[in-house]
């Protein structure tokens, strides 16, 4: 694996995602995430999984720079697989906390709202969808697992306009559980798993499976359709020139930061 790490310590898994400064999400890093999750579902000295990032960033979501450069097959088999991971992750049977370590926007945010608990590191970070105004189609599984947290209401309108949370906010409307210094965000998320590691696992496993039946059902669809229409506007030409100027102004602040 190269674009996580992953450590083992007393029943507990941890993934540290490790791509770049900011996470950023490519189509390695899907494919290589859901051998992981597999993997760490099936092995039974595993108990509890948390997920977490690097100091300032948990991930800014797919790496639009790569993604931008993808062929229409490699277009297809990213976002294929990026829905897999979702499914994959909602349906874990075992406990799975979020150390949100950092920045989280888009597609980072989709991997921590399949979790059971959020921790996020208090700090000047967002985090949200904001898919939209990126110019990218929200399929209805992301907002079928962003309502499971915010309520149909709430997610409509904030994904409908991209918002993206301050901290304290994201505690507010439920987008996260809680709020942990930084220096104190990975014992705080392990605090939080054991208790749930600590409960019958059969029971625990099968009431999660129970209370996300429907969640997991609307998820196991066909999402072909979903999928032709993202493809489709993905491939626009006014969303090609859209992702041009915000690839350009992403280059441009990797370069002052260096």
């Amino acid at each position: 694996m190269t674009t996580f790490q992953l450590t083992i310590n007393n029943g507990l898994a941890v993934v540290t995602l490790d791509r770049g400064r900011s996470n950023a999400i490519n189509h390695q890093m899907v494919k290589e995430l859901i051998t992981c999750i597999k993997t760490l579902e099936q092995d039974t000295s595993v108990d509890g999984l948390i997920l977490t990032g690097k100091p300032g960033f948990f991930s800014s979501g797919v790496d639009l720079i790569e993604a931008y450069e993808y062929n229409e097959e490699q277009s297809r088999a990213l976002w294929t697989d990026f829905l897999q991971l979702q499914r994959m992750m909602v349906a874990f049977k075992k406990p799975m906390v979020a150390a949100i370590s950092g920045h989280c926007p888009a597609g980072g945010c989709i991997m921590t709202i399949c979790s059971d608990y959020r921790v996020m590191a208090d700090g000047p970070f967002i985090i949200g969808l904001n898919e939209i105004p990126v110019g990218i189609i929200v399929p209805d599984s992301v907002f079928n697992v962003y309502s499971f947290w915010l309520g149909e209401h709430k997610a409509y309108q904030y994904l409908m306009e991209g918002k993206l949370l301050k901290v304290q906010e994201a505690l507010d409307v439920g987008l996260v559980d809680e709020i942990s210094a930084s220096e104190n965000l990975l014992s705080t998320a392990e605090r939080k798993i054991r208790t749930y590691m600590q409960l019958n696992p059969v029971t625990w496993s099968q009431s999660k499976l129970n209370l996300r039946k429907e969640l997991i059902d609307k998820l196991s669809t066909d999402p072909t359709a979903a999928l032709n229409s993202m493809l489709e506007q993905w491939w626009a030409p006014e969303t090609r020139k859209g992702l041009q100027m915000l690839i350009q102004n992403l280059k441009s602040k990797s370069a002052t930061a260096q």
